[in-house]
């Protein structure tokens, strides 16, 4: 029960896939957007996750939902749920 409770806390991402070039790992991009603080200028932001794809079928320009998880390499912290929207 304490397991189910606190793997609803773990953070999840929508991103794009960038890179697949690696054997069960992709490179995801993650933008958000939000306000200046001060300006209220619109601003976006990219970070690029590491995130573990099991099966290898995510392929670059795939909209893939991410979910935080424990660390399974040097900067791979991050697991594909699922793939939203395939690359055309």
């Amino acid at each position: 029960m304490a397991e189910a409770q606190t793997r609803t806390r773990r953070k999840v991402r929508t991103g794009t896939v960038v890179s697949n070039k690696m054997e069960k790992t992709v490179v995801v991009a993650v933008t958000r957007q939000f306000p200046h603080p001060l300006y209220k200028k619109i601003i976006k932001r990219t970070v690029r996750l590491k995130a573990h794809d099991e099966s290898n079928s995510c392929e670059p320009g795939d909209r893939v939902k991410i979910m935080e998880t424990r660390p399974m390499s040097k900067e791979k912290r991050w697991r594909v749920v699922t793939i939203l929207e395939k690359a055309r």
